[in-house]
């Protein structure tokens, strides 16, 4: 398994890559920006660790090019941004999961085995059937949904997240429940990550005008439908 680490801090990553070594993952680092695109962009990786804030190229704009290239290699962003707003936005631009500094290296291996599980089993699994409730349509294979004729692209955790609520309309899930189903290989992140998940996820699929489908129950959870 090839991953990249982008991140000009040495004191980060001489000890990251060198346990990622140990664990047996073949390791590049980049300390520009522009170089880990380049990288990321002519070669091919198993996982992108990005900085938020590497010089030359940030890591958002890195990850937003390569996923506009049609690149779909999974990224964990690490970063010392802990805002709602700061999730949505690493969320948006195709990131596939977030890591606050300072953190645990076993939180991060944690993480990057589950990232690169979920990665190799993707395409050993039979095409994932499509799933509507009310008058949104979800193509779980393609990472598509749709909604009175507009399509909405949506990153891999968006995609488990609806994909989850539309298998059971109706029904109440707790935060519990959706931490265990979204992070079930993972330590379970802050309560901020689902809240900035969903906002994003909402401003996705409920347009102005169109019916909101993801229903919070204050205290508990949510409840998806009409």
């Amino acid at each position: 398994m090839k991953i990249l680490l982008v991140d000009d801090e040495p004191e980060l990553t001489d000890p990251l890559s060198h346990i990622l070594s140990r664990e047996g993952y073949q390791v590049n680092v980049a300390d520009q920006g522009q170089l880990g695109y380049e990288m990321a962009l002519n070669h091919s990786y198993d996982l992108l660790i990005l900085d938020w804030m590497v010089p030359g190229k940030s890591g958002i704009e890195i990850c937003q090019t390569l996923r506009s290239h049609g690149n779909t290699t999974p990224v964990l962003f690490l970063t010392a941004k802990d805002t709602i707003d700061d999730r949505v936005i690493g969320l948006d631009a195709g990131g596939d999961d977030y890591l606050v500094k300072p953190f645990e290296l076993r939180e991060l291996l944690a993480r990057v085995r589950a990232l690169l599980r979920r990665s190799a089993s993707s395409g050993e699994l039979t095409p994932s059937p499509r799933l509507r409730v009310a008058d949104l349509e979800l193509d779980p294979e393609n990472q598509v949904a749709y909604r009175q004729g507009r399509g909405v692209n949506l990153s891999d955790k968006e995609v488990q997240l609806l994909s989850y609520f539309m298998q059971h309309p109706g029904q109440l899930l707790t935060h519990e429940q959706i931490y265990q189903h979204l992070w079930k290989d993972q330590d379970q992140p802050s309560s901020n990550v689902l809240a900035a998940l969903i906002r994003l996820l909402r401003r996705k699929i409920e347009a102005d005008g169109e019916t909101n489908l993801i229903n919070t129950v204050y205290g508990k959870g949510y409840r998806f439908g009409e």
